[in-house]
């Protein structure tokens, strides 16, 4: 059996994977899939049975006509038909409670692969979404993996139906000669090779094509999706994008039936050789019926049989062919879920430290590449953040400031250096403990398509705020301006996705600030809070920053030297290092590039307020 095993899995590396299936949907569906079983077990004998009834009552009735109309062989031909009906009505009844069954187990299944789909993508590092192989891998677990489990056990349902059903029909032909159920058997190896070869072929072809189909669907989303809409008007790149979309769809249709033309030929052939071994096998059944050793029954029970077995190896075969690729397209999901995040989590050293933050945050002489980039984000950074402080990190787009927070909340490791919290590296902090420390406001926020109270509560769902702790964030940070004008106030459904109300870049922003204050914890970061706010709204929110960070240590990264100037501590950064540090006033008497920035900000923003 093991060396069987094996050579099956040299021929179809992808086996392994029908046994992690069945597991998949036992988990999800349970008894359910005993009962669906048994029910397949009646269906595939049913069949058989029914066809030797068929059989028996017609000798029965021959019997009849060669004696007397009341002799007791009416009795026994009168018998079998009403055992007949009865069975009829019984696989009607089987085969539609067998329908609502597999009805439940598809729905079971595929909520539990879609959630499994969700939390190994939530699992997995930041680093993961930097590489092309992880999309082509997410693509193909969502789009053609995602539904496989339940294809699969339809589909092999239906081969387990078909299989018992096939051998109960040969039981039932052997007595009238071994030539039969051979001549059945041999028919079907021809189709099934060509099966096997197409297949495989097909399978290579897509994966190859992966990056293509990916293409496709990115130049739909232009074409369709509001987020380009806009420029693609404005520019008028629609025939651009469409010509784009229209070459790649032809190269794949070109390709694709290139592979269906010599699928059919091959199919063709295989159907001609299976004919030919069944002409054999029937003709050798005329031979026996000619020297009179097959009664009419006989003769009504090899029709049948060779009706219902032609069409059971059709069948067969396209299941099979299903089947096979089923697997194949197993293999996608299985890989995407066996994906394994690249930080070292949870470890032994990894220990639950209770911690607060009472003495700061260290970076020591940290280092940090971007995956796939041979670029340093940050070089031998070094920096010293007070607990109870509201520090500022400025400098010009690319300094590495936004690399500071996710480094912090632990989305990356460095590559050199460390960065602790209290003396405690953070790589020595359970994740889910340490991620608890921060609120990030993050440079380009989720904007979730849901109320307005559910958005700013949404960062502090567990500690379930009020209404009333909710509103009174919203107007400290401004955003309450803006609710007041909404149709339902704080109930108001936002995005336009689901019908819902659309603000301004600067609204939604407030609404992100709220977010980050409302959730407790001790250490709230600020990526560029200002940056789509006006003059106006940004002095309002100001003047509420020390009520806001009062018992907390903020970390305010920004470009606008006046939301940097309300800092305790302003830290110039350029090239993924600190170069100036100080209040604003020292660094404005230093006169170094802080002081540089800051009077040509001011004279723009001068010159700004005399244009209008």
């Amino acid at each position: 059996m093991t060396k069987l095993f094996t050579k099956l899995r040299s021929i179809l590396p992808q086996l392994p994977y029908l046994p992690k299936a069945i597991k998949l949907v036992w988990q999800a569906a349970g008894y359910w899939i005993v009962i669906w079983v048994v029910l397949l077990i009646f269906q595939g004998i049913l069949p058989a049975i029914q066809i030797y009834l068929v059989k028996t009552a017609i000798n029965s009735f021959v019997a009849v006509v060669k004696t007397d109309i009341y002799s007791p062989n009416l009795t026994s031909a009168l018998t079998y038909i009403a055992i007949l009906v009865g069975l009829l009505l019984f696989g009607g009844a089987i085969a539609n409670f067998n329908i609502w069954v597999r009805s439940l187990i598809a729905e079971l299944t595929q909520d539990y692969v879609s959630s499994s789909i969700h939390r190994q993508a939530i699992s997995l590092d930041l680093d993961f979404f930097e590489s092309p192989d992880y999309y082509n891998r997410l693509h193909r677990a969502c789009t053609q993996g995602k539904n496989q489990p339940v294809m699969l056990l339809e589909n092999l349902g239906e081969l387990s139906v078909n299989t018992l059903t096939l051998l109960s029909v040969a039981v039932v032909l052997l007595p009238l000669g071994i030539w039969l159920p051979l001549g059945l058997l041999l028919s079907s190896f021809p189709p099934f090779y060509v099966m096997y070869k197409s297949n495989h072929i097909e399978n290579q072809w897509r994966l190859q094509n992966t990056v293509t189909q990916r293409y496709i669907d990115y130049y739909e989303n232009i074409l369709t999706e509001r987020e380009f809409a806009a420029e693609v008007r404005l520019f008028a790149l629609g025939d651009r994008f469409q010509t784009s979309y229209q070459k790649l769809r032809q190269k794949l249709r070109k390709e694709k039936m290139g592979l269906m033309r010599s699928r059919s030929l091959a199919q063709f052939s295989a159907s001609f050789l299976s004919l030919v071994i069944l002409g054999i096998a029937l003709s050798w059944m005329v031979s026996q019926m000619a020297r009179g050793k097959l009664s009419l029954g006989d003769l009504a029970l090899l029709l049948q049989s060779l009706w219902l077995a032609q069409g059971l190896l059709h069948s067969l075969l396209r299941t099979f062919s299903k089947t096979y690729q089923n697997l194949f397209l197993l293999q996608d999901l299985f890989e995407f879920l066996s994906l394994q995040p690249l930080l070292i989590r949870e470890s032994v050293e990894c220990r639950q430290q209770n911690l607060g933050l009472t003495k700061g945050i260290c970076f020591e002489q940290v280092s940090f590449y971007y995956p796939g980039s041979q670029r340093l984000a940050l070089d031998g950074f070094t920096l010293t953040i007070p607990s109870g402080q509201i520090v500022a990190i400025v400098g010009e787009n690319g300094a590495g400031k936004s690399t500071l927070v996710k480094l912090l909340c632990r989305f990356y490791d460095p590559e050199a250096g460390r960065i602790t919290i209290d003396g405690v590296d953070i790589r020595d902090i359970a994740t889910a403990e340490l991620r608890q420390l921060f609120s990030v406001m993050f440079q380009f926020p989720a904007r979730y398509q849901d109320t307005v109270a559910n958005n700013i509560a949404i960062g502090a769902l567990a500690a379930s705020p009020t209404g009333g702790q909710i509103e009174a964030v919203a107007k400290m940070t401004g955003a309450d301006i803006a609710i007041q004008q909404l149709p339902g106030g704080y109930d108001s459904l936002l995005g336009t996705r689901f019908g819902g109300s659309e603000l301004s870049g600067g609204q939604w922003q407030r609404l992100a600030l709220a977010r980050a204050w409302l959730r407790s914890a001790p250490i709230v970061v600020l990526d560029e809070p200002t940056s789509a706010m006006d003059a106006w709204a940004e002095a309002n929110w100001l003047g509420c920053l020390r009520k806001l960070a009062e018992g907390r240590t903020v970390i305010i990264i920004t470009h606008r030297f006046t939301t940097a100037q309300q800092a305790d501590m302003i830290h110039l950064m350029a090239e993924g290092m600190v170069v100036e540090s100080g209040t604003h006033q020292e660094l404005l008497v230093k006169g170094g590039s802080y002081a540089e920035s800051w009077k040509m900000q001011v004279e723009t923003q001068v010159q700004t307020k005399r244009s209008t």
